[in-house]
């Protein structure tokens, strides 16, 4: 910094555009000139940086390794038996219960017809339900249940077949009944012969 002498209506001027306590005469007269801003110089000490000291990296430790014995057996697939459950051809056929005397007694074709189905029943009670199978065009002419005969069809007549848990419709004409009994023989392994006999039986 530099001294100069100024006169006292000069200091009075710059005494009056102080703008806060402290305010340099030096800066009062850059900002009136339009110098800009007072800089400061500072002294900066720069300390060095510290000595980096080098650390070798240490070496890493291997695993450690154990021998694992491992035993291998060989499993052997089950032997899986299958179990065949056989049942035996029963050497019964309609023939053994059909009573011509029975049949002969039935007033129309209705009661031979559900004598005949009861016989065939009685000698196949286990493969009967084959016939459940065997429907008409838009009905069904045989079921385990009465309600199911009926929404079949209207005018279907169900009737029970004597000792069993089937139905069959009877309001067809013999004609239609011969043909009933040839598909549920036919469904039960009855040959040609047989099924033609069973027929003549109406």
């Amino acid at each position: 910094m530099k001294n100069i002498e100024i006169d006292e209506e000069l200091y009075q001027y710059i005494a009056t555009n102080t703008q806060f306590i402290g305010e340099s005469a030096s800066a009062i007269l850059r900002r009136l000139l339009n110098l800009g801003v007072e800089t400061k110089l500072e002294t900066v000490t720069v300390n060095e940086p510290a000595e980096v000291v080098g650390v070798e990296a240490l070496p890493e430790p291997e695993p450690e390794t154990s021998a694992v014995q491992t035993e291998t057996t060989k499993l052997e697939e089950p032997k899986i038996n299958t179990v065949v459950d056989v049942i035996p051809e029963s050497h019964e056929t309609v023939f053994n219960f059909i009573n011509k005397e029975e049949l002969a007694m039935q007033r129309g074709a209705v009661g031979r017809f559900l004598l005949i189905l009861a016989a065939l029943y009685r000698a196949h009670p286990e493969q009967f339900a084959v016939v459940t199978e065997i429907s008409g065009r838009d009905r069904l002419y045989f079921a385990n249940s009465e309600s199911k005969l009926a929404e079949s069809g209207s005018s279907t007549k169900p009737r029970q077949i004597p000792e069993s848990p089937f139905w069959v419709i009877t309001n067809s004409n013999t004609t239609r009944k011969k043909m009933m009994l040839t598909k549920a023989s036919i469904s039960l392994g009855y040959s040609d012969v047989d099924v033609e006999k069973i027929r003549e039986l109406l």
